[in-house]
């Protein structure tokens, strides 16, 4: 084996753009409302009570425009590429392109934890939210087909719902592109809405009074309310896999993701800013703070209307971060990293069919087996590692001999200052895990080592001349 493989660069060619499987319907609408999808989900009913209690205090709205500030600096690295190498894979391509293979795979590696556990962990809840609207109406299931087995004050067994309504995501996304990125714009249209509705209506019961004092636990409060805010924003990247599959990648790129951000943002701190404002931050450490503080209002009709706007915004995530993980594992198999089955597309849907059921079937089997905090953990910092490595790779973007052969569409102000900046960021909040997430993580990355050396080292169309054949005979359609 030659360090030199290990290194070597996947070299971008127009021809891979021009003559791709997958079928061209995204718009800048469609790739907006999956990064809205991926972003906003349950998290923004729960994630405000608890940043205000603990962290911020009624400067928690603070605390997400700070968090959503680092991300926006990811946000612009990854437009750059994703307009300069719009092609499947996310950050695995594009570290592809500027590090060579084993970085690559790595990245890839840590994504495929993000996707793969985000799913699993969403499907967790979307199925406690489910199973509490139907005991509304005297349906119980039984504990051991409820949660899974290790669920702390539960007996458990299975967690049937979880796992179903991960089968049911990827059957949508086989479909289609099409119809799924129908659905999750009707869903997320759904879920802006009971947002709007809830801001309406709670706007005319706030108090001045309870903004006094603005930052009880100080500016490093507002800090550390942003580290956990930070991972209410994961999923815009999800965007960013989409690129074989958007009418003109150069323009709706960047638009998608950073528009997508930016609507989040407003909603995250709008929400924030008047759950504290309603009651005292002092009272919002309660597992729904939205629920909570309507029932302080006495407002009972809308939290009905909020439960369905929360089962939406969790299928939305479910819908955006599926559909983004099948998209990663089809880049790396058509690279020859991992089994080429993994990249056939299906003639028909123009979707990976085999690939989609695989990803639903294993995260299906984590969400029905595995307790919600123990899912949790590979998340994070799975993705302040693919943040970090697009951050770096855009100063060696544009490094590359051919990047004048690119079709660049958006470029990162302020370089190579604002990619540096985004970089030392990601790495900071990194450092804030707690050790078990390391310990985790460790163990991932070990597994995925072992799993290049054995089989994707071998494999690799990289290292047998066929880097820019990515649309050859082995991968004709089902």
């Amino acid at each position: 084996m030659q360090v030199a493989n290990l290194l070597k660069k996947k070299r971008f060619e127009i021809d891979t753009v021009e003559n791709n499987e997958l079928s061209r319907d995204l718009s800048a609408w469609g790739l907006t409302a999956m990064g809205v999808g991926a972003i906003v989900g349950a998290g923004i009913f729960i994630t405000p009570g608890i940043i205000a209690a603990n962290y911020a205090g009624p400067g928690a709205m603070f605390s997400y425009i700070l968090s959503a500030a680092v991300c926006a600096l990811a946000a612009l690295c990854y437009a750059e590429f994703a307009s300069t190498v719009p092609v499947a894979g996310s950050a695995y391509t594009y570290v592809y392109t500027v590090f060579g293979e084993i970085a690559a795979w790595v990245v890839g590696w840590a994504l495929v934890s993000e996707y793969m556990f985000a799913v699993s962990s969403v499907a967790v809840s979307w199925s406690a939210y489910f199973q509490s609207l139907l005991s509304g109406f005297g349906i119980n299931l039984p504990e051991f087909l409820s949660v899974s087995m290790g669920t702390a004050g539960k007996s458990g067994g299975v967690n049937i719902i979880a796992g179903l309504v991960t089968l049911i995501i990827g059957l949508i996304l086989s479909r289609g592109t099409k119809e799924s990125t129908l659905l999750n714009t009707v869903l997320v249209g759904v879920k802006v809405g009971v947002i709007l509705l809830f801001i309406f209506v709670a706007a005319f019961y706030v108090k001045p009074s309870n903004y006094t004092p603005m930052f009880p636990f100080g500016f490093k409060g507002v800090v550390a309310g942003s580290a956990i805010a930070f991972y209410a924003y994961i999923g815009f990247d999800a965007v960013s896999t989409a690129s074989e599959e958007v009418k003109n990648p150069q323009r709706d790129m960047p638009i998608g993701i950073i528009s997508s951000l930016l609507i989040a943002s407003v909603l995250y701190a709008a929400v924030a800013g008047i759950l504290v404002g309603v009651v005292n931050y002092t009272k919002l450490n309660v597992a729904d703070p939205v629920a909570y503080v309507l029932q302080m209002m006495n407002q009972n009709w809308v939290a009905g209307i909020i439960s369905v706007g929360a089962v939406a915004g969790m299928t939305t995530v479910l819908l955006v971060m599926s559909y983004g993980g099948t998209r990663l594992l089809f880049a790396i198999s058509r690279d020859g990293l991992l089994p080429k089955s993994l990249s056939k597309v299906n003639k028909k849907s123009k979707v990976p069919v085999f690939n989609t059921y695989i990803f639903a079937i294993l995260a299906s089997v984590i969400a029905m087996l595995v307790p919600l905090d123990k899912i949790a953990e590979l998340v994070n910092i799975g993705t302040l590692f693919a943040f970090s490595a697009v951050s770096l790779g855009v100063i060696f973007l544009r490094k590359l001999d051919n990047h004048k052969d690119m079709p660049v569409g958006f470029k990162v102000p302020f370089y190579p200052y604002l990619p540096i900046l985004s970089f030392v960021m990601c790495v900071i909040l990194m450092t804030q895990l707690q050790a078990v997430t390391w310990m985790v993580f460790a163990a991932w990355f070990t597994i995925g080592l072992i799993i290049y050396f054995s089989y994707s080292l071998h494999h690799s169309k990289l290292h047998h001349g066929e880097e820019n054949d990515l649309n050859d005979k082995d991968l004709d359609a089902e």
